[in-house]
């Protein structure tokens, strides 16, 4: 019990999960997110906003080797929800809500797929949740594979360049950012998401094809 309870403490402590954990911690992370169906809660985002300001202000990683890191990890991540997807299919949306099986993320992943096809893959990096399940969803509803791996490469990078690397240049650009880095996250994430909105308000003001 001991060490789940360490786990959450370093979760609520970014700063103490960067110096401890590193490399590796952040990479898993990211990997288990966006590739593993129990890693739906992990916050993806404000870590990556967290690290950016932090890595700024005390060099504690090096960025570049983080940013290739990470990316790897988010595309590697996708890719392993999409043959989730793949092999296991319809028997998912079967299966029984339990401690770590959401189905109802994976049913919130499946509309948003409906809507957005293909870009789901793209666009479903900015929205916590939904990036776990929509390549798993992906999978299973067959997308073309070298299509979800246009996206899933394009994302992955996207995600993470405009999270961790906007950070840190933000982290740069403003002094002592890191004594206030929930500020940071906030604003950061907040301007993550416009895109998905912006797209979300687009398509409902497109004029309904089925009437």
């Amino acid at each position: 019990m001991e060490p789940v309870l360490d786990f959450f403490r370093y979760l609520g402590n970014f700063e103490e999960l960067i110096r401890a954990g590193g490399y590796v911690a952040l990479t898993a992370i990211i990997f288990v997110e966006t590739g593993l169906l129990i890693g739906f809660f992990l916050p993806g985002d404000s870590l990556l906003v967290a690290a950016g300001v932090l890595i700024a202000a005390t060099g504690l990683l090096n960025i570049w080797v983080l940013a290739a890191l990470l990316c790897t990890a988010a595309i590697v991540g996708d890719t392993v929800g999409y043959w989730i997807g793949a092999k296991a299919g319809p028997r998912l949306f079967s299966r029984e809500k339990s401690l770590f099986f959401a189905k109802d993320h994976l049913i919130k992943a499946e509309r948003f797929y409906t809507k957005y096809g293909a870009k789901t893959i793209l666009l479903a990096r900015w929205v916590p949740i939904v990036r776990t399940f929509a390549p798993v969803v992906a999978g299973a509803a067959r997308m073309h594979y070298p299509t979800f791996l246009l996206f899933n490469v394009v994302g992955g990078v996207t995600w993470i360049g405009s999270l961790l690397i906007g950070s840190y240049f933000l982290g740069q650009l403003i002094p002592d950012l890191e004594k206030n880095v929930h500020i940071a996250v906030a604003v950061v994430v907040l301007l993550s998401i416009l895109p998905p909105i912006i797209e979300y308000l687009k398509a409902r003001r497109e004029p309904d094809a089925s009437r």
